[in-house]
């Protein structure tokens, strides 16, 4: 059985949000998961973060802080790259779906994947696309 999973840039970020003191419990579990083998994140959830990262967090990271986290979490993370049948993959589940562009991407990605679970809190919890189930990893 596949019990691979997918991290949307959200999670990433709540292990970063001390306000939050029980997603952020939740979300490093995540990515402590993640980095022993079970999920997974794609290239647009690295560009997403380091954006955040370097731009909104209260004490946004410096270039130095960017590099160590892409090398010690995203990279080690990183399975999706941009191919023109994933963007197909995507425009296809905008029409299907009627999500966005970049909310398509991530779940086109995750199903490329190979994915049956994708963690986000900002997609529709508990939806099914093609065997792979939205969850929102925050929901008591």
């Amino acid at each position: 059985m596949n019990d691979r999973f997918f991290l949307d840039t959200n999670v990433l970020v709540y292990t970063f949000d001390p306000r939050q003191p029980l997603k952020q419990q939740r979300a490093l579990e995540l990515v402590t998961e993640a980095l022993q083998g079970r999920g997974i994140i794609s290239f647009q959830v690295v560009q997403e973060f380091l954006n955040v990262a370097s731009r909104r967090f209260v004490q946004p990271f410096s270039a130095a802080d960017c590099r160590d986290y892409l090398d010690t979490v995203l990279e080690p993370l990183c399975e999706i790259f941009p191919t023109m049948d994933l963007y197909r993959r995507a425009v296809e589940l905008m029409e299907r779906r009627k999500y966005g562009l970049f909310d398509s991407l991530v779940i086109a990605s995750a199903l490329d994947g190979g994915c049956r679970t994708l963690y986000s809190e900002d997609l529709h919890d508990g939806q099914v696309i093609e065997g792979l189930t939205i969850s929102n990893p925050f929901e008591a």
